[in-house]
């Protein structure tokens, strides 16, 4: 399946983009919204797209090789914007770009263990040099924390079930392919409840590749360091696909607009924390049916927009 980007024009609209600007795609991904934004940008522009997946780089380099000398490929994680930055010599941004999604190369190649359809070894690594996968987690974490990645990362209904009976199972033999895996979630969700909606494993799926990679435990992190490297009145667009995501972006940039913390009977703010600017987005823009219709992988998306004040 060919990578589709999700809220590609919206998001674009979004940047106020135009020519010799300089954007921070930090996750590259497939490389859409980057060439997308480097349409806008150049002549003169340059783009610095991240992504902790070697294989994503490799496939934009591809994609982008018309804008090759107007990019800068980066193989690291986005929450350490700060430091990428500092490497390039560049003091500031006129625009970022955050899509949260696992992009749909990842999902079809199979030994990447990405997806609940294709039956490989059980990995999910984004950097495939990290050292945990989602077999060593399945296999060694304890029943309670397993039953809280489902529950917390996958909001997964029957992640107390589920959890027992992965660890039931794991100690005939360990589970280590994706397709084994699929068969214990199947077997621990009623009948009842896998007869309608989504795949029965798509939750847990979800929650182990966030554990795997670590992606809420950086979420914030990358979103403060993006917004304080914005010039002023640029602006960051991030695409989220699940609640938790959203729930943090959304946070972080009311935190953003509105960081004091003086209890409200205070007549005027003594903290000194002062505001990085103003949400755009009060709610979040959400694809249209259209695109739903064209692009299944759009339906839980969310876009939120925040612009920098100095």
């Amino acid at each position: 399946m060919a990578h589709t980007s999700v809220l590609l024009k919206e998001t674009i609209d979004a940047l106020n983009l135009r020519p010799g600007m300089t954007v921070v795609d930090g996750t590259l991904g497939g490389g859409g919204h980057s060439e997308a934004i480097l349409e806008k940008i150049t002549p003169g522009g340059r783009l610095v797209g991240i992504d902790k997946d070697e294989y994503a780089i490799n496939v934009s380099k591809e994609r982008l090789k018309e804008f090759s000398g107007n990019t800068v490929y980066v193989h690291d994680d986005f929450k350490h914007i700060k430091e990428i930055l500092c490497m390039l010599n560049i003091d500031g941004i006129d625009g970022a770009v955050i899509d949260l999604g696992v992009s749909s190369f990842q999902l079809d190649q199979c030994m990447r263990g990405f997806s609940y359809n294709l039956d490989s070894r059980l990995d999910m690594r984004m950097n495939i040099k990290d050292k945990t996968c989602a077999a060593d987690i399945v296999n060694s974490y304890a029943q309670e924390d397993l039953e809280r990645i489902l529950r917390d990362y996958g909001e997964e209904r029957w992640a107390a079930r589920i959890a027992e009976f992965i660890v039931r199972e794991r100690s005939d033999r360990p589970i280590i392919t994706t397709g084994h895996l699929v068969e214990v979630i199947k077997k621990a969700v009623p009948s009842g409840a896998r007869r309608d909606g989504p795949h029965p494993a798509r939750r847990s799926f979800q929650a182990l590749r966030i554990e795997v990679n670590g992606e809420l435990d950086a979420l914030r992190e990358a979103l403060f360091g993006f917004v304080q490297a914005l010039e002023n009145k640029a602006r960051i667009a991030v695409i989220t696909f699940h609640s938790l995501e959203d729930r943090i972006v959304k946070q972080e940039f009311r935190r953003f607009a509105d960081p004091c913390e003086c209890p409200k009977s205070f007549p005027v703010c003594v903290c000194g924390k002062v505001s990085m600017g103003k949400v755009i987005t009060k709610k979040p823009v959400l694809p249209s049916i259209t695109e739903v219709e064209q692009n299944s992988r759009a339906r839980s998306a969310k876009l939120r927009i925040f612009e920098a004040r100095r």
